[in-house]
């Protein structure tokens, strides 16, 4: 290479190495902010003051403000590099995420979040039970929904191919009525609400509604879970499970979701519920894969009771599978509870008795 043309090649790289460092160095570099969430308890529990600290560190610049957004709604803001919050008596239980924006007097902003958890200040009560008595239950319904209306027991089965809504009656389990969901539907949980039959299906994302008495079907409905488990209802709205803590209030003529109520115990979310019963003010739930039945209130999600059914289906038949726990029922008129399960041969009505 010529000694010259190199000569000239070195000064001009220089010359844009220094021009580069000079620009970088004069561009205005974002807030680093760190955020501390603290209780007066080593984990945050329902109804404690929780305290957020804020720093906020600058390496150029003035800060002009930081704002404390709580699940995408503003908190509060303030003009000081570092300063506290305090959220009195905070009771909205689960998961919940904070954003921090600080802000520079040039409009630079650093943008961070953090999430903290709040679990329940009730420890569930623990119930077993007393079998009052036991009815036939048809061996070859996967059950996903249970519900007994006007003395007649509804239950919505499950499995592509084979997924129906039937009317049975309570003491014989003989088929009354039925209806059929197209092959390719895998039927969830159901509930009847002002004369219509509700129904959730699997993973696509459409619910059915039928007129109760001659079960044709008379409307759908899109929901946004991925997936659709449990159906009940309250005075007002259909309420709907998707397989995880979350519990979505619908409204039964536009089918828009209302509110979102998080599930949890003592000491942790309460996942995979399932089959839903709506009762004198309170939701029950199965919890997938275990023989145990949440008591919920609606109003905050706290689980208060928890009733085990373990024991309860002691027969078993190799030529005949028999599946979860999976169907809670409560007769409107008379307040007494049936449970039965995926392919299980009776359904039995429970007495809840509490424990110690």
């Amino acid at each position: 290479m010529n000694f010259r043309l190199s000569t000239s090649f070195i000064v001009l790289a220089l010359f844009i190495s220094s021009f580069s460092c000079s620009n970088k160095s004069n561009r205005s570099r974002k807030p680093a902010v760190n955020i501390q969430v603290e209780s007066v308890h080593k984990k945050i529990i329902y109804g404690d003051d929780i305290t957020i600290g804020i720093a906020v560190k600058l390496k150029d610049g003035e800060l002009q403000e930081t704002k404390i957004f709580m699940d995408s709604v503003l908190v509060t803001s303030n003009k000081a590099a570092e300063f506290n919050h305090t959220l009195k008596r905070f009771k909205n239980l689960g998961k919940h995420t904070l954003k921090v924006v600080a802000t520079k007097s040039d409009g630079v902003e650093g943008i961070y979040f953090k999430s903290f958890e709040v679990l329940s200040d009730i420890i569930p009560e623990q119930y077993g039970y007393e079998v009052v008595q036991s009815f036939p239950h048809n061996e070859a319904f996967f059950t996903e929904g249970l519900e007994i209306y006007n003395g007649f027991m509804y239950e919505s089965t499950g499995e592509n191919a084979k997924s129906a809504i039937y009317k049975t009656n309570l003491k014989t389990g003989k088929t009354l009525q039925s209806v059929k969901l197209a092959d390719r539907y895998f039927g969830e949980g159901i509930t009847i609400f002002n004369n219509r039959i509700f129904q959730l299906t699997y993973k696509t994302q459409i619910g059915f509604v039928y007129e109760l008495e001659s079960m044709a079907l008379v409307d759908s409905f899109r929901f946004e879970s991925k997936e659709g488990w449990g159906m009940t209802h309250d005075e007002k709205h259909l309420i709907m499970g998707d397989g995880t803590n979350l519990l979505t209030y619908i409204d039964p003529v536009t089918y828009k979701p209302v509110k979102k109520i998080q599930v949890y115990d003592d000491k942790e979310s309460a996942l995979f519920l399932n089959e839903l019963e709506y009762a004198e003010g309170y939701i029950y739930a199965n919890i997938y894969t275990t023989n145990l039945i949440a008591k919920i209130d609606p109003a905050t999600g706290k689980v208060l009771a928890k009733i085990n059914l373990d024991g309860i289906l002691t027969m078993s038949n190799p030529d005949k599978p028999i599946d979860v726990l999976n169907g809670i029922a409560i007769d409107p008129v008379t307040k007494k509870m049936y449970v039965t399960g995926k392919f299980y041969p009776k359904l039995f009505e429970i007495k809840p008795v509490k424990k110690g």
